[in-house]
């Protein structure tokens, strides 16, 4: 087996690796807040804690610069496995502190994939970029259809289903290790500065709102829509399946992305329908809730292609690696910020209000901003 195509499995093994353990605690919330008697406020920050986390560590990428992106990554997998690890050992300290760990590894993996695709496979960055979104997509269906089963499975219900998640995470050091070896992506931090981040470039703010916007409507639904359909009178089993429709959905929508960028350098149009499908899934939920498998669907079909379109913006919109690493910085690390926003947000609407309307008005808005972000982030030029 070539080189390349070692490094290419075991970049998709990583990618596995991070969604799972956090779109597992979804289908799990009911169960979470009962045991440890958390109000919808709280667990609206338990669900926007990895977001944080990935806004807040996402500059730690930087350290690739002096250490090596390969090396940094598999610091990142190791951060993983110790937050999995401590997640469900004990109190609501070890709960949110497990938490706050694997985010931060996440956070960091998210920023370093767009540079290793673009360091190793130039010539081939939407096609990649679709590939190992699409793992991830297949690993987040599996996260939410599979944790409320684990839980009636395994030992300790909510908390053996979320310890089952290291399994991947160990398998993907084992995978990473060899490539930390021959690491040729380390800079002198004296010999190349660090790109600025284009603060200035209406373009990076774009994309950046883009990214944000994307993973708010898809992290509340993961992390609030399995509670609000229990609510409804939907068991837990099968509102952890509902999830794994629209993933799955999202999963399979995303696969036509490639082709559709390859048509055009102009993927207005595009970027623009996906925030519109987010619109619409979200609100035929508020309105006409009898319809979930349509709405899901819908959802979904936006979902996915908006995850691998933001990613590849980094990559279209970028002119060179160090371009690219300063774009998915700004984009990553704000855009997730103003994810982080959304789990709580939401929560704190259902506190307030008693119901699932405001806070479903709330996610409609979202989609709409997402199709006005995509309109300028689609435009064919490059910052």
């Amino acid at each position: 087996m070539s080189r390349p195509l070692k490094f290419l499995i075991s970049l998709l093994v990583v990618a596995v690796c991070l969604r799972s353990a956090i779109t597992g605690v979804g289908p799990l919330l009911t169960q979470l807040r009962a045991d440890m008697g958390l109000s919808a406020t709280v667990a609206g920050v338990l669900s926007s804690l990895p977001l944080l986390m990935f806004a807040v560590c996402a500059p730690l990428a930087r350290l690739a610069r002096n250490h090596g992106t390969e090396r940094l990554l598999l610091a990142a997998l190791l951060a993983l496995l110790t937050g999995i690890l401590l997640r469900p050992t004990g109190p609501l300290l070890a709960l949110f502190a497990g938490t706050v760990l694997l985010a931060g590894g996440i956070a960091v993996a998210n920023i370093l994939l767009p540079v290793l695709v673009k360091q190793h496979f130039p010539t081939r960055i939407p096609a990649l970029t679709t590939g190992y979104a699409t793992v991830m997509g297949l690993s987040a269906t599996l996260g939410s259809g599979l944790a409320a089963p684990l839980a009636a499975a395994l030992p300790g219900g909510w908390r053996g289903s979320l310890l089952f998640w290291a399994v991947p995470v160990v398998v993907a050091i084992a995978l990473w290790i060899p490539h930390t070896r021959n690491d040729v992506h380390t800079v002198p931090a004296s010999a190349e500065p660090s790109p600025p981040l284009p603060w200035k470039s209406p373009l990076a703010w774009q994309v950046t709102g883009y990214m944000g916007l994307q993973s708010l409507v898809f992290y509340v639904t993961v992390a609030w829509y399995p509670t609000m359909l229990h609510d409804q009178g939907m068991a837990a089993a099968t509102t952890g399946w509902m999830l794994t429709l629209y993933q799955a959905a999202a999963l399979i929508s995303g696969l036509a992305v490639p082709r559709l960028i390859h048509r055009s350098p102009d993927q207005r149009v595009l970027a623009v329908s996906i925030g519109a499908l987010n619109a619409v899934g979200s609100l035929g939920m508020w309105l006409w809730p009898s319809g979930i498998a349509l709405w899901m669907v819908i959802l979904g079909v936006g979902s996915g292609p908006a995850l691998i379109l933001a990613l590849s913006f980094m990559g279209l919109r970028a002119a060179t690696p160090r371009a690219v690493a300063a774009l998915s910085l700004m984009g990553q690390a704000l855009g997730y910020l103003v994810a982080a926003v959304g789990p709580v947000v939401f929560g704190f609407l259902h506190d307030l209000t008693g119901g699932w309307q405001a806070p479903m008005a709330f996610l409609v808005t979202a989609g709409l901003l997402l199709a006005a972000c995509g309109y300028g982030a689609g435009r064919a030029i490059r910052q």
